[in-house]
């Protein structure tokens, strides 16, 4: 279960301000000349009582939804309506914000899927429906009630006293729909609720349910828990109801310390969650959040016990790379720059950790900005959140030695230019020197120039290269064109 970590005040003066809004007063005035009654309903009118920010408002009226969405539309002239008739809704844009509307309904599952068999009902039959308690709050719309709040399950109580419930028994909540054990977990990280003991032990019986949810559905939740403020929160609840092996098992391995001749490791999994709540502190982008995750998911496959050493995770950086497509195509996660930035970190990330243990040579630094190259700023995020010692006084000096890689990075980079490198001499110069055609030998030559420059014999120049370029050209049995033995040849 969570600790709470948020108390609320709920500010029920608020409601006062409903009947104001343009959107509000259109859509009581429609549901006035409809003959239906219509209300806010949902995270709205949640975020609406704790003084949240909120761009999503959803609106339910005890009819036609669809028909409803219309006429509001119409009367406030706010141009498209979009429909989705499948599932009985209707959205449109008011501004930044948008509005979704829907028939209040009565909901029923299958044991097999999250998809219900849906029938009209009341605003009561709506409520039922609603994953928990905070979030079936509703406000009425219609004039002669404008601005009441329809709370029949107290869930503004469960919000002053920080608490997640469902409305109804929770076996049965999480069973007709698994994905809201993953939303109670979310909630409970982006809110600092706490999940009631019935509720969060209803999770653990029903955590198989989750087999049935897409996996589009569980990253989705997971992105959103994951860009929380404290994360770790979240991955705690999700290890701890048994949802977390379900759809991660490769970041359940993390978990444990093992010992052996009175000789343990950390825990990996706490480790983990730390790396990436440093991180938060430091970034909000996801990619950089998910190469926390990720950055030392290959230990439990690479841990030996070595004798007179201790425990090793030998390469573990260079196969966690090699398995973060796979975990990305599983989960469904996107697999184009955002996976090979994510990949790219994990592979690197003990390289800046490196420097600090050891004299920082220029060569080593301008290796590091060639193979990090735009991802280096993230990385050395990355690579400063890694440092979680309890031992203070080992701590302070790798920070301090992590300071002085950055400063020497800085000046490396003020110097030579390695972070957007682009090679002085092309394959077209190769070609045009020896007069040869696309070969393997371009590229043998172009590695000895990257090399040289990155090992600090030459400038990273034309004029430096090219002489390197002949004298490697030379010991592959090339002859050079005449007129081509400086870098002013082929009309350059």
């Amino acid at each position: 279960m969570a600790e709470r970590t948020t108390a609320y005040t709920v500010d029920t003066a608020r409601l006062k301000g409903v009947a104001e809004q343009p959107l509000f007063q259109a859509a009581g005035d429609v549901a006035e000349r409809m003959g239906v009654r219509a209300f806010a309903i949902g995270g709205y009118v949640r975020d609406l009582l704790l003084g949240r920010p909120c761009k999503d408002i959803d609106i339910v009226c005890e009819g036609d939804g669809i028909a409803f969405a219309r006429e509001v539309a119409l009367e406030l002239g706010a141009g498209q309506v979009h429909v989705f008739k499948n599932f009985g809704t209707a959205m449109f844009m008011l501004g930044d914000v948008q509005v979704e509307f829907v028939g209040a309904r009565k909901e029923s599952y299958s044991r097999n899927s999250r998809k219900p068999e849906v029938v009209p009902g009341t605003i009561q039959d709506d409520q039922e429906r609603r994953d928990f308690t905070i979030n079936a709050l509703a406000i009425s719309l219609n004039a002669e009630d404008r601005g009441q709040l329809i709370d029949p399950f107290n869930g503004v109580h469960d919000l002053e006293r920080g608490i997640i419930r469902t409305p109804l028994a929770p076996d049965i909540t999480f069973s007709d729909d698994p994905l809201r054990m993953l939303r109670a977990i979310r909630f409970a990280t982006q809110l600092g609720l706490f999940i009631d003991a019935p509720t969060f032990e209803a999770i653990q019986r029903n955590a198989e349910r989750l087999d049935i949810i897409s996996a589009e559905r569980i990253h989705t939740e997971l992105n959103k828990i994951i860009l929380s403020p404290v994360p770790s929160i979240g991955f705690k609840l999700l290890l701890n109801s048994g949802l977390l092996v379900r759809f991660f098992p490769e970041m359940v391995e993390l978990l444990g310390a093992e010992e052996k001749f009175g000789i343990g490791h950390k825990d990996n999994f706490y480790h983990t969650i730390q790396v990436l709540d440093n991180v938060a502190e430091q970034s909000d982008d996801l990619w950089l959040r998910w190469a926390a995750i990720l950055h030392d998911i290959a230990k439990p496959k690479t841990k030996r016990f070595e004798q007179g050493h201790g425990w090793t995770f030998h390469g573990h950086e260079d196969k966690g790379a090699r398995m973060v497509p796979g975990i990305f195509r599983r989960m469904k996660l996107p697999l184009d720059e955002q996976m090979r930035f994510v990949k790219n970190l994990v592979l690197l990330h003990l390289r800046p950790i490196a420097l600090t243990k050891e004299a920082v040579s220029d060569s080593a630094v301008r290796r590091l900005l060639f193979d990090a190259g735009n991802d280096i700023d993230a990385l050395m995020i990355l690579c400063r959140a890694d440092i979680t010692s309890k031992n203070e006084a080992k701590k302070k000096r790798y920070l301090a030695n992590y300071e002085l890689v950055l400063q020497k990075m800085k000046e490396v980079e003020e110097k030579d230019h390695i972070r957007n490198f682009q090679p002085p001499i092309t394959g077209e110069d190769i070609m045009a020197a020896f007069n040869i055609q696309p070969c393997k030998y371009i590229g043998d030559i172009k590695t000895v120039i990257k090399d040289a420059i990155l090992d600090g014999k030459i400038h990273n120049d034309r004029a430096a290269a090219w002489p390197v370029m002949l004298e490697e050209g030379a010991k592959l049995g090339l002859t050079v064109v005449p007129g081509m033995e400086g870098p002013g040849g082929n009309g350059r």
